[in-house]
């Protein structure tokens, strides 16, 4: 069940990230036959997986990118094809991330939810994705995205995971050893293995799903940062359900167990918590009760958030109740906003300044992702030169047998040619000059994405505030109309 704050809600956050391998006894086609609750057969072990008396599978589909081969649309075919190509014993088969869907949404929402963020972060990035949104109607619809790990060529063949690189000097030239080979380094032919990405993944996650429960006017939001992070100093613990709490008695630390102990420690300032933000709302109390001796007076926006309490029933809504007035009285007070048109006025205000800086952001990204594909096909353009030189110095007899033993070589160097002449104009490759824009438009960057994040952060309490100011206004004109009705 989501936390209550103050009339604001915190959906459920989960967010798990895991790799299905060969090495662990898993199976690619076992895992989407799970999933999905079909009945799918191993090429590779010649095992039949039937999952199709599974109960709560409420929607499933296979979303690819635009150079995989439409055959890949056939759940069977697609997975058989990861188990054929990873030839290794300890293969990575398939990347799978299993979150929980906000349950506030309709299930169309929560399918357009799933489908935007997968297409978004995963299929245009060239990712074959196998969704399946789970839900047992117990509160907790969740999705399972199964991710290709390896990437899909231009042909829509398998391509490389990785790949060696040749060193260079700073002449631009390979850097050749004792042993007469040249320095080399294995590098992974995409970055989906990143650290950063698991962190860009889930903080993309919580953008989309608070998207989707802002447009359609929930006031619950969800946070991917950990408890720590957000500031969260006292809130309810977590239902582990029958398998981590197997897990648990055994002895074996699970996600929700290690959740509910963190949670247990911070209940022990519980007491303090409460003192502290209790006297806060008394010496606001007091300060708005003396005014109301003055003439004219009119109720403020601050008074209207401290009614919001007496709707919670429970020790920990009081409490979080609190606390959130305590944020919102304190970003009020800070910017002197007591009515409402000072309120919708900074609102608009910020909303511009957000729409502003996401502008910029995107322009930069859009700058440097450009850089790096030059400063990325340029680097390989010098590094086969050579190769290709050779390739086309053969005698016609020779070059075919050339050809094969250089395939690679030559393939990339047609590529880095065919789109070093589509986007630049000039004779000579400027690798310093791209490299010295791409460390600078990089520092530009993560300033923008850090004052995107802190403006996002001040909009969202804004428009949470707006939704609670708009709420408890309704819920007074209701009884207001009640009243009069009563009266009659």
């Amino acid at each position: 069940m989501p936390r209550r704050k103050g009339g604001i809600f915190i959906a459920i956050y989960h967010y798990s990230i895991k790799i299905i391998s060969r090495g662990k006894g898993k199976s690619a086609v076992a895992a989407a036959a799970y999933r999905s609750g079909e009945k799918l057969k191993s090429e590779y072990d010649g095992q039949n997986h039937d999952y199709t008396k599974k109960a709560g599978v409420a929607y499933t589909e296979i979303m690819l990118p635009a150079n995989a081969p439409p055959e890949f649309a056939d759940r069977s075919f697609l997975w058989n094809s990861v188990e054929k190509i990873e030839k290794s014993k300890n293969s990575q088969l398939a990347r799978e991330i299993e979150i929980a869907i906000p349950k506030e949404l309709t299930r169309q929402q929560q399918i357009s939810l799933v489908r935007e963020y997968v297409k978004e972060n995963f299929v245009d990035n060239g990712m074959c994705a196998d969704i399946a949104i789970h839900d047992k109607e117990d509160g907790n619809p969740h999705a399972h995205i199964m991710l290709t790990v390896r990437p899909l060529n231009e042909d829509g063949t398998w391509g490389a995971k990785s790949k060696k690189e040749y060193i260079l000097d700073s002449n631009g030239e390979k850097i050749r050893l004792k042993n007469g080979n040249y320095k080399t380094i294995k590098v992974n032919t995409v970055d989906w293995n990143d650290k950063e990405k698991a962190e860009l993944w889930r903080s993309k996650w919580a953008d989309v799903a608070n998207k989707y429960l802002s447009e359609n006017e929930h006031a619950e939001r969800i946070d991917h940062r950990s408890f720590q992070r957000q500031g969260i100093e006292q809130i309810p613990s977590v239902h582990l359900g029958v398998a981590a709490s197997q897990m648990e008695r055994k002895g074996i630390a699970t996600e929700r167990g290690n959740i509910n102990r963190e949670i247990k420690a911070q209940n022990k300032i519980l007491a303090d918590i409460k003192s502290k933000l209790s006297a806060l709302k008394k010496w606001i109390a007091d300060m708005f009760r003396k005014s109301k001796e003055a003439p004219e007076y009119s109720e403020n926006l601050i008074e209207l958030l401290l009614r919001i309490k007496s709707d919670n029933k429970t020790r920990w809504q009081k409490i979080s109740a609190l606390q959130d007035i305590s944020k919102a009285i304190a970003y009020l007070q800070n910017h002197n906003i007591s009515t409402r048109e000072e309120f919708d006025e900074q609102l608009a205000k910020v909303k511009e300044n957000y729409s502003a800086i996401r502008s910029k952001t995107a322009d930069v990204s859009e700058r440097l992702k450009l850089l790096k594909e030059l400063h990325k096909q340029g680097s390989i353009y010098l590094k086969t030169r050579e190769i290709y030189e050779k390739y086309k110095s053969q005698k016609p007899r020779k070059q075919a047998d050339f050809y094969e033993k250089y395939r690679s070589d030559i393939v990339l160097y047609e590529y880095a040619v065919k789109y070093l002449k589509e986007h630049h104009t000039g004779t000579k490759l400027p690798m310093k000059k791209w490299y010295s824009e791409i460390e600078a438009l990089t520092a530009e960057y993560n300033t923008l994405s850090y004052e995107n994040k802190s403006i996002s952060d001040e909009y969202n309490l804004l428009i949470t505030i707006k939704t609670n100011i708009d709420n408890i206004t309704k819920q007074r004109g209701r009884s207001r109309k009640k009243n009069i009705e009563y009266e009659r």
